[in-house]
């Protein structure tokens, strides 16, 4: 890390909504990169895997040579944060996946994927998020939910009621931390909000990750 106040973040770029995590990190003055090769990896204190589609992800971790890279820091200790798709590529189990789905894990949590539906099941709604004083906006775009966390998983939000979506859903894991690593279903990235990401920011620079 370059100081204390000013980490490099970078954002898993090989797939997904790369340019709106790179805008959010730059406007609250930290050094945002792309990360598509270790060399890249190298030089970050924290991590961003954005929404996308995990499948992809991680064919081209592979590809790229760096799914082995990206499990190696994040079993060390690196602050990740993954949102929607992010969030699978995080999580130790899934539900709903194809056979074949690689996930990097780290997270002791159960994800559905689509498990609030569709494209067309997208929906939007305010959520009471821990540690902040105002609910923020989350926007779900075939969004997963947490089915269930372990002992060492902090629930920081669940879905509440919403047009179009299901009752049933009501009350839903939708964002966790544990330890170094921090998830949503959500995409924070989407609306100018950046208190989720000076959460996360707060969490690289309070870790103390250094780069390598």
């Amino acid at each position: 890390m370059t100081d204390s106040t000013t980490p490099t973040i970078g954002v898993f770029a090989l797939q997904g909504d790369v340019r709106e995590h790179l805008h959010a990190l730059t406007e609250l003055g930290v050094h945002a990169i792309t990360v598509r090769r270790p060399a890249e990896l190298e030089a970050c204190d924290g991590l961003i895997i954005p929404g996308g589609e995990s499948t992809t992800m991680a064919k081209l971790a592979r590809t790229f040579e760096l799914f082995e890279p990206l499990q190696k820091r994040i079993r060390g200790g690196m602050p990740t944060f993954g949102t929607c798709a992010g969030m699978i590529m995080l999580a130790d189990r899934i539900e709903g996946g194809t056979t074949d789905l690689e996930t990097l894990g780290g997270l002791d949590i159960t994800v559905r994927r689509n498990a609030f539906g569709r494209q067309v099941d997208s929906f939007e709604g305010d959520v009471e998020f821990t540690g902040l004083a105002e609910p923020v906006h989350a926007v779900f775009v075939r969004a997963p939910w947490v089915e269930n966390a372990g002992p060492g998983v902090e629930v920081l939000a669940r879905v509440g009621s919403a047009p179009h979506v299901d009752p049933s859903a009501a009350g839903r894991i939708v964002a966790v931390r544990q330890g170094p690593l921090m998830a949503t279903s959500f995409h924070p990235e989407v609306d100018g909000d950046g208190r989720i990401h000076q959460v996360f920011v707060d969490l690289v620079v309070s870790t103390g990750s250094t780069t390598g």
